[in-house]
C-alpha cells in the first residue's frame, strides 16, 4: 500500500460524568487526511484548510505521532500527509484527537497494518499531549474502536468498547474559544467524598444504560457534579441551551470535551432538529457565530475513502 485516504471523525469527549474516560464518535463533522510513503525519512505535513496550524512535523499533531512510530520502527521511510480539517481546533469535538488518530491510522495501514487497536491508541496519545499538555485517550480511542468506548486505563492502556445506542447528537460549537489546557486549570484538585459517590453513580448508571439501551437510565444519568459546573461558566447560554434542550423532550447532555461545544443525546430525529434550531437561535440573538451539527452515533470510527 503506498497511498490512503481517510475520514477522520469529530468526537465527544466526558459524556457529561466521565471525565476523560468516556468517549463517543459521530458522523459530522469529520476531517479528511491523505497519506502517502515516502522513500527517504522524513515527515512532510500539508494543510489545505483556513486554521493556520504548524506544519513542521515536531510541532504538528500528526507529524509529533508519525515521528514517533517512525522512532518505534526504526523507519528508513517517511510519510507525505494532507490535511483538510473540518473539526474546528479548540472546538471540544475532539480536533487534536482526529488529527493524531487519524495519523496512526493511516500510517498504520501503510505499514502493512502492525499496529493493535491499544497500540495506535499509545501513539496517538503523543499527539494529545502536544495540543493539551496531558496524554488522554476519551476523544482518541472512540475516534480509533468507533461507538462509544469506555478509557479504564491509560497506562496500561485498557479500552473497553460499548455498545452504540441508536440515538441522534446535536452539537453547537458557539465560535468562542476555551482551550483545552485552561479548561483543566480551573478545576478542583480536591473534591468532597459526598461529590465522587454521586459521581461514581451517575457514571455506572450511564454506563449501564448505554449497554442496555436504557435511555430513560440514561438520561437520568448525564449529570455531572464536579467538571461541569465549574466548565460551564466559560461557555455563554450553557445553562439556557441546556434547560431549554431537556424541555424539547431531549435525553440530557452537556459540555462536549472541555468545551465551548455543547451536546445533546435525543430519541428522535425531530427532537434532534428541534434543539439545533434552538441552539442556533439561542446564539443569533447575543450574535455569537456558531456551528451546529445533527448525528447519529458513528459506530465505525475512522472510514478509509481510498487506498491504492
Amino acid at each position: 500500500m503506498k497511498k490512503v485516504k481517510l475520514k477522520v471523525p469529530a468526537t465527544v469527549a466526558n459524556l457529561v460524568c466521565g471525565f476523560d474516560i468516556l468517549g463517543m464518535a459521530v458522523y459530522d463533522p469529520y476531517d479528511e487526511m491523505e497519506f502517502r510513503l515516502l522513500e527517504t525519512p522524513e515527515i512532510i505535513i500539508k494543510h489545505i484548510d483556513s486554521f493556520g496550524l504548524p506544519e513542521e512535523a515536531s510541532k504538528n499533531v500528526a507529524g509529533v505521532v508519525l515521528l514517533k512510530i517512525q522512532e518505534y520502527f526504526n523507519l528508513k521511510i517517511g510519510f507525505e500527509v494532507i490535511i483538510r480539517k473540518h473539526i474546528k481546533p479548540g472546538s471540544g469535538l475532539g480536533s487534536s484527537a482526529a488529527s493524531a488518530a487519524g495519523a496512526v491510522f493511516g500510517a498504520n495501514i501503510l505499514l502493512g497494518n502492525k499496529l493493535s487497536k491499544e497500540e495506535m491508541v499509545y501513539f496517538a496519545m503523543f499527539g494529545e499531549e502536544l495540543a493539551s499538555g496531558v496524554r488522554h485517550a476519551d476523544n482518541i480511542a472512540p475516534c480509533i474502536y468507533g461507538g462509544i468506548t469506555l478509557v479504564k486505563s491509560s497506562n496500561p492502556i485498557d479500552i473497553i468498547p460499548l455498545n452504540s445506542p441508536d440515538l441522534f447528537v446535536t452539537a453547537v460549537h458557539p465560535q468562542v474559544e476555551v482551550k483545552t489546557s485552561d479548561a483543566r486549570q480551573i478545576l478542583k484538585k480536591n473534591i468532597s467524598l459526598k461529590s465522587a459517590v454521586e459521581q461514581w453513580g451517575n457514571i455506572a448508571g450511564l454506563v449501564a444504560g448505554i449497554q442496555k439501551n436504557d435511555y430513560s437510565l440514561i438520561g437520568r444519568s448525564l449529570n455531572d457534579v464536579i467538571i461541569e459546573p465549574i466548565r460551564s461558566i466559560l461557555i455563554p447560554k450553557f445553562d439556557k441551551i441546556k434547560s431549554k434542550s431537556l424541555q424539547l423532550g431531549a435525553l440530557g447532555g452537556g459540555i462536549s470535551g472541555s468545551g465551548p461545544s455543547i451536546f445533546m443525546l435525543s430519541e428522535q430525529k425531530e427532537t434532534a432538529e428541534k434543539t439545533a434550531q434552538m441552539m442556533k437561535s439561542v446564539y443569533d440573538e447575543i450574535e455569537i457565530e456558531n456551528l451546529i451539527y445533527v448525528s447519529k452515533i458513528n459506530p465505525n470510527g475512522i472510514q478509509i475513502v481510498e487506498e491504492a
